[in-house]
């Protein structure tokens, strides 16, 4: 299974949800409020049935059901506090996040927290970073890299430069054969001739032994600067996603190998 392919699979898992009978409004907030997770938003009306509630579902199959006060708190009232009742202790910004709870509270245990549906290039850069730190962190193991093009990864030489002086650290970046090469000291360049290095992006780090450490981000530019993937903190997929890097991408031609402190090829 190529990486793409990965992408598409959890992409066909995707599941829905479907607010019925209620405002447009308030799909288009819960639409702003999962903008970035593995979640459709469907808007449905019927003749009959109650109003203002929404169903979760995956793959045709039905998952939850909840209504539209429970997925957004506090909708029809501006301070977010209950009609009637005692009133709670505690200062308004306290109270009033007791009263309002969290928005699509109700779905969240039913939704991977590790998917995210479009990332930005900043957010990108972002996440990437989170991956970069931890295995600067435990500093054994090994880090793998996807930079689209050569171009992109010069940008970053210094970084994976200094990544790859951990000692038992072993780092290796991926691009398109697009741009000049970087000076390489202390990781090693992987150039792929397929079509998914220069349309993927992605960063995943073994763990160095630990399996709780283990997490990848993997995505497709889909419009330029635009992404869809997916971040995974399962060791299984981790593991599969850099077992398939070494096989299709570990060895053999376009790989530059960091050099000693002479400029020469270490051994």
């Amino acid at each position: 299974m190529s990486l793409i392919e990965l992408i598409a699979g959890v992409e066909a898992r995707e599941p829905t949800l479907t607010v019925f009978n209620a405002d447009s409004a308030v799909t288009e907030e819960l639409r702003e409020h999962f903008a970035d997770r593995n979640v459709r938003i469907a808007e449905e009306r019927t003749d009959a049935g109650p109003e203002g509630y929404a169903v979760l579902s995956r793959d045709g199959e039905f998952v939850t059901a909840v209504t539209v006060d429970e997925l957004l708190p506090g909708v029809g009232d501006e301070t977010g506090a209950a009609d009637d009742g005692p009133l709670e202790e505690g200062t308004p910004e306290e109270v009033g996040a007791g009263a309002r709870g969290q928005v699509g509270e109700p779905i969240l245990d039913h939704l991977d927290e590790t998917m995210f549906t479009s990332y930005s290039h900043a957010d990108m850069v972002a996440a990437s970073r989170e991956i970069e730190d931890r295995a600067w962190r435990v500093g054994d193991g090994e880090l793998h890299a996807g930079f689209q093009t050569l171009d992109v990864l010069t940008g970053e030489t210094d970084t994976y430069d200094l990544l790859g002086e951990k000692d038992r650290l072993s780092v290796h970046a991926y691009a398109a054969n697009e741009g000049d090469p970087p000076d390489v000291e202390h990781y090693t360049v992987h150039v792929g001739e397929t079509a998914e290095i220069r349309e993927t992006w992605f960063v995943a780090y073994d763990g160095g032994g630990y399996d709780d450490a283990k997490c990848a981000l993997l995505a497709e530019e889909r419009a330029p600067g635009e992404f869809f993937g997916f971040w995974s903190y399962d060791p299984e997929t981790v593991d599969y996603i850099i077992d398939y890097l070494t096989e299709q991408y570990g060895t053999g031609n376009g790989e530059i190998e960091p050099t000693d402190d002479t400029g020469e090829d270490r051994e």
